[in-house]
């Protein structure tokens, strides 16, 4: 039986794709991972996990599941390669976008994101990325891929504008690539955040009004996600994350995002929960503003 997000409190009425302004597409693909498997199971754990949490949202002062979250089908994409499970979600993206819903992808490793920003860019003329992430991501092909995990943001200039945030680890490759890097790249640092005060402006300042936001669970410290893919000490944290998240969500307009890299650890599940909250969160913060 298909699990929906917070199905054990969620009635019906606010399940359901009409009434919903939401809606989950989990995306179980781990077809490019390189280190930590275990991506694929990352959209049941985070289903799973969302049905413990308390639908009233206690920093916003509402229930946000009145918004209507629908939960889709698992995309059946663990059997094909990653150019194929591309198109399949940007595809189902696509359609989400058009019926006016806000998309919302549970990966799944990262390459599924090339997949919504591909969606966003194919509707909207005005649109930018919002990357939070420990990797920049901007390998041009990595392992015989141009859509590796490893390759995501080098496909998203492709499409639009992008603005990276949290970042803190990088190969040769990409380091020559920053010191060429194209206008519509904005990469703000783990480092540039600890050390300029007006780090928050420059990521809103870099924005177009409509957003897409990509955001891979290893930007958290391991002290607070550990089940990652690659994890990355020195990252940022829940407050952290969540402060910056509102301020774009008042600032711009959030039209779909996704949450990916959850690799569970089995009988550890704290990270899970996280992934659903901050969820559940984020799509407080949109309806919010």
């Amino acid at each position: 039986m298909k699990k929906n997000f917070a199905s054990s409190e969620l009635k019906k009425e606010y399940s359901g794709f009409e009434r919903s302004k939401a809606v989950i597409i989990p995306c179980p693909y781990e077809g490019t991972v390189t280190y930590q498997k275990g991506t694929q199971k990352g959209p049941a754990a985070i289903l799973e996990a969302s049905d413990y949490m308390e639908l009233f949202d206690d920093e916003l002062k509402t229930e946000t599941f009145r918004i209507g979250i629908h939960t889709k089908s698992p995309l059946r994409l663990s059997q094909l390669t990653v150019d194929k499970a591309v198109k399949i979600v940007r595809n189902e993206v696509e359609i989400n976008l058009r019926k006016g819903k806000i998309p919302v992808c549970i990966g799944g490793e990262h390459s599924i994101s090339i997949g919504g920003v591909q969606a966003a860019s194919n509707y909207f003329t005005d649109i930018s990325v919002l990357q939070l992430d420990a990797h920049y991501d901007l390998r041009d092909r990595h392992e015989g891929s141009n859509y590796n995990h490893a390759c995501v943001a080098r496909r998203f200039l492709e499409y639009c504008s992008l603005t990276q945030l949290g970042t803190r680890s990088l190969c040769k490759e990409e380091w020559e690539f920053l010191k060429n890097k194209p206008r519509h790249l904005t990469s703000l640092s783990i480092y540039d955040m600890r050390s300029k005060s007006d780090w928050k402006k420059k990521v809103i300042d870099s924005l177009t009004n409509n957003v897409y936001l990509t955001l891979d669970l290893d930007v958290f410290d391991p002290a607070c996600m550990p089940s990652v893919g690659t994890p990355e000490p020195g990252g940022m944290y829940w407050k952290e994350v969540l402060d910056i998240l509102r301020e774009v969500s008042e600032r711009k307009k959030i039209i779909g995002f996704d949450v990916v890299e959850l690799a569970p650890i089995s009988g550890f599940i704290a990270p899970d929960y996280l992934a659903a909250k901050l969820i559940y969160r984020l799509l407080g913060y949109i309806s919010d503003s």
